[in-house]
């Protein structure tokens, strides 16, 4: 067994071990079952004009099939432990713009999905998207992956309610809730997070898989003191299930296919351009991200800052993609989470392929992944977030053209909350100061023609009004 999985994913080349692979797929698992539940509940909450919801069982089931087999893919075809799911910002901008805002019934909306990641994948084939992956400069490749431990950092805080919104309009953000730690979930995040901390300091092996667990458990015995209500008298989070397996029916899968290209006809051609112009924009430049982060982070990139078998990694995501769009999960990408189980050793494809068949087996185990709490993973995020800032030394800080940019790219991810926004901000800031300067011959094309996307993607509300789509 051990023989062919060397064969398959080179262990040994890579530095790692069964072991490492297998602890770092379940890690990866963990930190990202959230989204099985988030991307549920998150579709399922807007209306179409034709009054049809998503149905929550049947949106996770979807979820849950199209990751394992967009991650298994990434782990066999491109041997990189990355995983892929429907990605959060991307069904937000599907689910909130595309359907509340401009009209479209859901299978149109997933319509736009497949169109978009069919059009990636053509820039994928032709070189294309890798050309501009390449043209970014070695800073600004480290000022994304310093700029994802932060907003990796911020998920955390933010998805475990240690940082929340305040209900003064003054503010956009506060500690816990009106400024205080107040509550049981609080608590088992904090231990949770010194917990984690002092495993990952005293370097032990399985720290964030350690820190998930024991916070787990905490959370089941604190809620079950508190008399199950501490994380809602309703809810399965902090519970032991009732139910340990959960067998899906052929109407779980019924969301499979359920998607149309009659948003054309519903936008019209320029309308409906614009939207998957928008959709695949962000899709573009937050799987970019991401790859350069999860790369410099596990080593892979060379002296110049490039991943092997990049190419590998871009098609199996663009698919991804299609494949998101045609089962009506959302767009599928490349998760940041993955940086978790990178943490904790793996370094290969097996890595992917152990955390494809944990969605896989969450079809049917889904009552399980309910009940690990956000207050368990979310110091694992927080952690994972440090563990990326080092990159931030590589930065030539003494040279302004590259250190506003890059500065522009780490701190606009956290902010805004969208990798996209950081990258784009980077990239025009980047090309604006070098024009500026008269350095044109130091910007690359492909960084330029970036740029200019960027200023129009910043700028969508002025171009849809300049082309009569809005008021």
């Amino acid at each position: 067994m051990e023989s062919i999985l060397e064969r398959v994913f080179k262990l040994r080349s890579r530095g790692t071990t069964l072991r490492n692979e297998v602890t770092g797929g379940i890690t990866t698992f963990m930190t990202m079952a959230y989204v099985l539940f988030v991307n549920a509940g998150l579709l399922g909450s807007v209306t179409d004009r034709l009054g049809n919801k998503l149905p929550f069982a049947q949106v996770l089931t979807v979820t849950a099939l199209s990751a394992a087999i967009a991650t298994a893919a990434m782990g066999l075809y491109a041997n990189h432990p990355f995983a892929l799911a429907a990605g959060m910002g991307l069904n937000a901008v599907v689910a909130f713009q595309l359907v509340a805002v401009q009209g479209l019934t859901w299978p149109e909306a997933m319509g736009v999905v497949v169109v978009e990641g069919v059009a990636i994948t053509v820039l994928v084939l032709t070189g294309f998207r890798e050309a501009v992956m390449h043209a970014i400069p070695l800073a600004l490749k480290q000022a994304i992956g310093v700029g994802i431990g932060l907003f990796i950092a911020f998920i955390g805080f933010v998805t475990s309610g240690f940082v929340g919104k305040p209900a003064a309009p003054e503010l956009r953000v506060e500690l816990g809730k009106g400024g205080e730690i107040i509550g049981a979930p609080m608590g088992v995040f904090v231990v949770g997070l010194f917990l984690t901390g002092y495993l990952v300091a005293r370097r032990v092996r399985g720290a964030l898989l350690i820190g998930i667990l024991v916070s787990t458990v905490l959370a089941i015995v604190v809620n079950e003191i508190m008399g199950g209500k501490a994380w809602g008298a309703d809810s399965a989070v902090a519970r032991i299930p009732l139910q340990l397996v959960a067998v899906p029916t052929s109407e779980n899968f019924s969301l499979v296919g359920a998607f149309s290209f009659d948003f054309f006809r519903t936008m019209g051609v320029l309308g409906a351009c614009l939207a998957v112009f928008t959709i695949m924009l962000g899709d573009f430049f937050d799987t970019m991200g991401t790859v350069i982060g999860l790369g410099t982070r596990a080593g892979f990139l060379d002296e110049e800052g490039r991943l092997p078998r990049a190419n590998r990694v871009l098609l199996v995501d663009s698919l991804a993609a299609v494949l998101g769009g045609a089962f009506s999960a959302s767009s599928n990408t490349t998760y940041i989470e993955s940086a978790s189980g990178i943490e904790e050793g793996g370094r290969t494809g097996l890595t992917s392929v152990v955390t494809a068949l944990l969605f896989l087996l969450s079809i049917f185990l889904w009552p399980m992944a309910d009940v690990v709490p956000s207050q368990a993973t979310g110091p694992a995020l927080v952690v994972v977030g440090f563990l990326m800032m080092p990159m931030v030394r590589s930065i030539p800080w003494d040279d302004g053209d590259v250190a506003f940019p890059a500065f522009l790219t780490m701190v606009m991810m956290p902010f805004t909350y969208s990798i996209t926004n950081g990258i784009g901000a980077g990239f025009v800031a980047f090309t604006v100061i070098k024009l500026l300067r008269g350095k044109v011959r130091e910007v690359h094309p492909m960084m330029a023609a970036s740029a200019v996307a960027f200023v129009l993607y910043f700028g969508m509300h002025y171009v849809r009004i300049a082309v009569g789509l809005a008021a």
